[in-house]
């Protein structure tokens, strides 16, 4: 299991770790970014942030169930929202939170970026897992 923590001496981070180690036995799952889509290839939630992350959380819930893993086995994210706003950073992290990617808590790194790859979506977070070790 990885070893998670904060750093002495260095700013206590809001529900996120500032180092997660992986030991060398375990493998680490590298999922593709989660994106605002639903099954059918539609935008969820236009112009909404909150309704974005929940989609793309939801999302990235499927891939890592399809891998034998849940959101308490990610160690690391980079959450990307397109905006230079600080509100929208926050509101899409106070999703994150209530989301359950905290429960490790694991390494994350939120950024503000100038555009995501499909029309109108407004955020992605790409994930590293960590396996179940195997019997």
């Amino acid at each position: 299991m990885a070893h998670r923590m904060t750093v002495p001496g260095l700013f206590p981070p809001p529900d996120y770790a500032h180092v997660a180690v992986v030991a060398p036995e375990r493998e680490l799952a590298f999922l593709a970014g989660a994106v605002p889509l639903d099954g059918d290839g539609k935008l969820v939630g236009p112009e909404d942030f909150v309704a974005q992350t929940e989609q793309v959380l939801a999302n990235l819930e499927s891939a890592l169930e399809a891998i034998g893993c849940g959101l308490g086995d990610v160690v690391s994210t980079t959450v990307s929202v397109a905006t230079s706003d600080p509100a929208d950073l926050s509101r899409v992290w106070e999703v994150v939170r209530a989301g359950g990617l905290t429960l490790g808590p694991h390494a994350s790194t939120l950024l503000g970026v100038a555009c995501l790859g499909y029309t109108g979506q407004l955020v992605e977070i790409t994930a590293v897992a960590e396996l179940p070790a195997r019997e």
